[in-house]
C-alpha cells in the first residue's frame, strides 16, 4: 500500500512510537512531573511570603477571609501534614506551626522550614517508592495532594498581593523572562 494517506498515517505512527519511547525512556516520569510542580509552587509561596510587607500580614480581602499571615501559617501547617503522610508516619507525629505566629519573619521562617521538611520527605523519591504501599497508603496520593493544595493557596494569595499593588512572583518571573 502506497499513497499520500498511507505515508501520512505511517509518519504519524512512527512519530507516536518515538514519542512514547522517549516518555518510557525517561526515568521516573511520575515523580519528576510532581517534583517539577512542587518546586514551582514552593518558589511561588516562599516569594509571596517575602513579597508582602510586614504591615499587611493582617490584611484580609474581606471580613470573612483569613488574614494574609494566616494563609502562610495554614500553608506551612498543611505542608507538614502532607509530608508526614508522604513519609508514612502517623498524623499525630507531624510538626505543628503555632497559631499565635503573626510576625512576618516568624511566618516566612515557618513556611521555609515546612518546605525543608517536605524536601526531606521527598528526597530520593522515585516512581517505585511513590507507588509502593506504606502504612496502607501509597505516597503518591499526598504527593499529588500537596501540589494541588499549594497551587490553590498560591491562587488565593495572588489576590491579596494584587489588591496591594504587588506583582505576584510567577507573573514577575514571566515578565522578566520576556525581556
Amino acid at each position: 500500500m502506497t499513497g499520500v494517506g498511507y505515508d501520512r498515517d505511517m509518519r504519524i505512527f512512527i512519530l507516536t512510537v518515538l514519542l512514547a519511547a522517549g516518555a518510557w525512556a525517561q526515568s521516573n516520569p511520575l515523580t519528576q512531573a510532581i517534583m517539577s510542580r512542587y518546586n514551582t509552587a514552593k518558589q511561588n509561596l516562599i516569594e509571596t511570603a517575602e513579597a508582602m510587607p510586614e504591615s499587611e500580614y493582617g490584611y484580609k480581602l474581606s471580613p470573612a477571609q483569613r488574614p494574609f499571615g494566616a494563609w502562610i501559617e495554614h500553608t506551612a501547617q498543611g505542608n507538614y501534614g502532607y509530608c508526614t503522610a508522604i513519609k508514612g508516619a502517623a498524623a499525630d507525629s507531624s510538626p505543628k506551626v503555632p497559631h499565635e505566629m503573626k510576625a512576618k519573619a516568624e511566618l516566612v521562617k515557618a513556611i521555609k522550614d515546612s518546605f525543608e521538611y517536605c524536601d526531606e520527605a521527598l528526597k530520593g523519591m522515585d516512581d517505585q517508592k511513590a507507588l509502593a504501599m506504606v502504612s496502607g497508603k501509597a505516597p503518591v496520593t499526598p504527593m499529588v495532594s500537596i501540589v494541588v493544595s499549594l497551587n490553590e493557596h498560591y491562587g488565593n494569595l495572588v489576590g491579596y498581593l494584587r489588591t496591594k499593588g504587588i506583582t505576584p512572583p510567577s507573573t514577575a518571573r514571566a515578565a522578566a523572562a520576556k525581556k
